[in-house]
């Protein structure tokens, strides 16, 4: 499972890469939305490698807690951005939104272990 969890945790990294290469491709540098869409890519790229180190430290569970919380939030962020662009089934939508859920129950999963 551990394989699995990590895997998970390099897509939505992938997803956030991806996701800054579209704010240079797309918005002007030093704009107002290139700045926010390059901080979603920080965002993300966070949340992917805590989940990564997390995956590598069953026993901690504080970080299994910020990892969740962290993970769930992004869901609300990828769904809310799929509901500004009349898509929530947008690929970018769910690429970010169905990693971070199984990160999120990765998480769950690690704090239930050890309750």
């Amino acid at each position: 499972m551990r394989t699995i969890d990590t895997i998970f945790g390099v897509l939505l990294l992938i997803g956030a890469i991806l996701h800054g290469y579209g704010t240079f491709v797309g918005y002007a540098v030093g704009s107002e939305v290139f700045v926010w869409s390059l901080a979603g890519s920080l965002a993300a790229g966070l949340i992917a490698v805590l989940n990564i180190l997390r995956s590598r430290r069953p026993d901690d569970q504080a970080l299994a807690w910020i990892c969740l919380v962290s993970s769930l939030c992004w869901v609300g962020v990828a769904l809310a951005f799929g509901s500004a662009i009349g898509n929530v089934r947008d690929p970018r939508v769910l690429w970010h939104a169905i990693a971070a859920l199984v990160l999120a129950g990765f998480s769950l999963r690690t704090l239930i272990a050890h309750a």
